[in-house]
């Protein structure tokens, strides 16, 4: 089965959502609603959702692995998140004032995250990391952001450049002239290079490293590499921000900086920490997140304090949903469930591969899985063991038909990815699920093996 074929079956089983997009496309300003909904042929539109299923309005229910780009780490419609939002609902939408449901919020997260000495609310990942460029710059005094090839950090201008190869392009067209003329970029997995770089260039005020690793982990960290990255940026005077919009809150309660044993300068949150609703945040050393604060004085408060504004930044509804959401994480229990179940999909489908001889591989850590597959003619690959990389370019260079062709093949299974060819898993999700997901692996290799994925 080819990327023609997958295309053909997601036509016949999803005649609604065929009809949902055309519809959409006389409205919908290039006819998704995100770039990470892309699909070809058509998107896929939902009717609901719960647990860790999904339903389209053509009725198919899936295994959903894609859990709101990573934001439900309890699944769809949690009840207690539910009853939480409709307790809040009664009383207003959104105040425009600030209320004590943020004040909660705020201190719960400081519970959890160790680097949390303050917290400041946004909308989102991309406004999360946006502010705390803008806080380490007002911070140092500095002029730079350093930051990782192939790593994503939203989609702002300053940052945008470098999440895919070549990675010394601009992805898109309409960027600001010189948007990324205050950001140093270098590969990472390189402490050596990292600390001559910082030492060569007294204007860094910060580097900003994804804590998964680039794109949720697509292209994984060495281990000790993040250890290396603080003991670095302390020693060069340097900030370290590290971009925990996935890993928050799903790596462990306190994210990686827990996990691991890591505390950075300001670390950024969204998805989980808003329990499913639009939300964000920047945690921080108090000193830092001074830079915030009106002192009274006119010239500061014009010239000298970093400005920050945002509309809906701790509306009740979405500081509702995180406090609930927290509260059910904190124990670590949920976080346990999720990572049993993605390690038995990693290694059901690296047996899988294994099995059948495919030039590929699946990696992943915590609740992430992720699957290399080496498109034909497998570049003369012997063993397995020969494709595993942490090359960027690599791993987030998987053709797109063969991208399209497991999307599509496990979409017509019942299965919902993330993005690329891999997902994240929440604690909704069974050991039950896993060895579903496994089985329809297996058929789905077994048709793409030596035409749209390489065979040993």
């Amino acid at each position: 089965m080819g990327e023609r074929e997958g295309a053909d079956r997601v036509r016949a089983m999803q005649p609604g959502s065929a009809r949902w997009f055309e519809r959409g496309r006389k409205t919908i300003g290039g006819a998704y609603g995100h770039d990470g909904r892309y699909n070809r042929p058509f998107a896929t539109y939902i009717e609901r959702a719960r647990g860790g299923y999904k339903w389209d309005v053509d009725g198919n229910r899936y295994i959903d692995y894609r859990l709101g780009n990573g934001a439900l780490m309890l699944g769809h419609a949690d009840p207690d998140v539910n009853a939480a939002v409709a307790a809040v609902l009664e009383k207003g939408t959104h105040f425009g004032n600030d209320h004590p449901l943020q004040v909660e919020w705020g201190e719960r997260v400081q519970r959890m995250v160790p680097c949390a000495e303050r917290v400041r609310f946004v909308n989102s990942g991309t406004e999360a990391n946006m502010l705390a460029c803008r806080l380490a710059r007002g911070f140092t005094r500095r002029s730079k952001i350093l930051r990782f090839e192939a790593h994503f950090h939203g989609w702002h201008d300053e940052l945008l450049t470098g999440m895919s190869p070549p990675f010394d392009l601009p992805p898109s067209v309409g960027l600001a002239p010189g948007a990324a003329a205050g950001v140093v970029m270098i590969p990472d997995n390189d402490l050596d290079l990292l600390d001559r770089t910082l030492a060569g260039d007294q204007e860094i005020a910060a580097v900003i490293v994804e804590a998964s690793g680039a794109s949720w982990g697509t292209v994984p960290l060495q281990p000790g590499f993040l250890k290396g990255v603080r003991e670095v940026t302390r020693r060069r005077d340097v900030l370290m921000i590290l971009d925990e919009v996935i890993t928050g809150f799903r790596w462990a309660p306190g994210g990686v900086q827990e996990r691991f044993g890591i505390t950075p300068d300001l670390s950024t949150h969204a998805k989980i920490i808003a329990g499913g609703l639009p939300g964000g945040a920047v945690c921080g050393g108090a000193d830092i997140l001074r830079g915030l604060e009106f002192t009274g004085e006119p010239r500061h408060d014009r010239y000298e304090r970093v400005m920050h504004y945002g509309t809906f930044n701790a509306n009740p509804l979405s500081a509702a949903a995180g406090i609930a959401c927290l509260v059910k994480l904190e124990g670590g229990g949920a976080t346990r469930r999720a990572d049993e179940v993605a390690a038995a999909i990693r290694e059901g489908m690296d047996a899988v591969l294994e099995r059948q001889g495919i030039a590929g591989y699946v990696y992943g850590e915590a609740s992430a899985f992720h699957i290399y597959l080496a498109p034909p003619p497998g570049r003369g690959v012997r063993r397995r063991a020969d494709l595993i990389t942490t090359d960027a370019a690599t791993l987030k260079g998987i053709p797109t038909t063969v991208v399209m062709a497991v999307q599509n093949g496990f979409r017509t299974r019942g299965i919902e990815l993330m993005s690329y060819t891999g997902g994240l898993t929440c604690a909704a999700h069974t050991l039950s699920d896993a060895a579903d997901t496994v089985a329809a692996f297996d058929d789905l290799m077994a048709e793409l093996a030596g035409t749209v994925v390489a065979t040993l």
